[in-house]
């Protein structure tokens, strides 16, 4: 009999099984896939990193997040800087004075931008904005909206722009500096050696059963542990007995390529709608890499179908409510914790996953 039964070897039930072992708990780790990780896993191909489930950047201003990563790996100092492109023209996101002086060729000073901005703002602004295209125009106006954001935003989420809630786009990052770091975050960086050797430290000495899937042997496996951690999604576990909540996924298209630089960047979006992906990552340029050829991979958003690898959860009123009715059943359920963002229904960045596992081992 193990203390603890953990679904899934992401992040999140990764430091649960190691921090638990710390304590003197005994683990058994079961994941349905051929490798650990979940989608932070890392694959060297051709001498460099792929990240073979997108690009996953760490960065937080938790410095005790920053201090507890540090122990399984050293961080690269990489900062996110992405560049947009729409048609043959490129910008440096997120919209920062170096996007603003190529949009107008006029606009040089913080001020002349600002000005430019709320000129362009006045044609549409709405005081309550009822989907995400009149709330993007009343944020940063149509040359902006137009370029940058109207065609990635339809394509991520497989709807046009004013049938999407203005909820979406709360707020957009307007800096009136000369700034393209993504993150405000005090710590940012790629751990050296890729994602998985993290994992694989964090789980070194646990039992771990790979191609193991949970739900196919539910009954045998709950018998084998007091407790249960569980990072899956949360209306799978209970067979979908209030319906499937809904997701975006996202389809990967990777080549090795017989060159050193593909785009220069590590990111590149591509905000054209008649661009079918969303993306470009060019993965060495992560790790700074020199290596004779490259790794790129093109990100297609896709409609999520039950079976399809969910990534975004669909925070509507809908599924929302649909997510408390599950997490309502889940209350009763005293052997069952659920964790990350698959078993909380929400986007969480990486330090998120980490700080509410550490806070969850805390408790325990």
């Amino acid at each position: 009999m193990y203390d603890y039964l953990i679904v899934g070897s992401g992040l999140y039930g990764a430091v649960c099984a190691h921090e638990l072992t710390q304590k003197g708990f005994s683990c058994l780790v079961v994941e349905k896939r051929n490798h650990l990780g979940g989608n932070i896993y890392t694959e060297e191909v051709e001498g460099i990193q792929v990240h073979k489930y997108g690009a996953h950047i760490f960065h937080t201003s938790n410095e005790e997040v920053w201090k507890y990563m540090n122990q399984f790996a050293k961080f690269n100092h990489y900062v996110n800087s992405p560049i947009a492109r729409y048609h043959d023209e490129c910008y440096n996101l997120p919209f920062n004075m170096n996007t603003f002086t190529k949009l107008w060729p006029n606009v040089f000073t913080p001020e002349e931008a600002r000005i430019k901005i709320e000129e362009e703002k006045k044609d549409s602004f709405k005081e309550n904005p009822s989907n995400l295209e009149e709330q993007a125009l009343s944020l940063v106006g149509k040359t902006i909206y137009e370029k940058l954001i109207k065609g990635y935003t339809e394509k991520q989420w497989g709807k046009p722009c004013k049938e999407l809630p203005a909820f979406i786009i709360k707020r957009l990052p307007v800096r009136y500096t000369f700034d393209n770091n993504y993150f405000n975050d005090i710590y940012q960086g790629i751990p050296i050696g890729g994602y998985t050797k993290i994992i694989e430290k964090m789980l070194a000495g646990i039992e771990v059963k790979l191609n193991y899937n949970f739900l196919e042997h539910k009954e045998q496996l709950s018998k084998m542990a007091k407790k249960i951690i569980y990072t899956g999604p949360i209306d799978e576990y209970y067979e979908y007995c209030f319906g499937p909540l809904e997701y975006r996924s996202i389809r990967f298209e990777t080549e090795v390529l017989d060159m050193n630089n593909y785009q220069g960047n590590a990111v590149v979006n591509y905000t054209a709608e008649d661009i079918p992906f969303t993306r470009i990552i060019e993965h060495k340029h992560f790790d700074f890499g020199s290596q004779k050829k490259t790794v790129i991979s093109k990100e297609f958003s896709s409609t999520w179908h039950t079976g399809d690898e969910p990534y975004y959860p669909i925070n509507d009123q809908h599924n929302n409510d649909l997510y408390q009715k599950y997490k309502k059943l889940s209350l009763k359920d005293t052997k069952v914790v659920f964790g990350g963002r698959l078993g909380l229904y929400k986007y969480m960045d990486m330090d998120d996953i980490v700080e509410s596992a550490l806070e969850f081992v805390r408790g325990e």
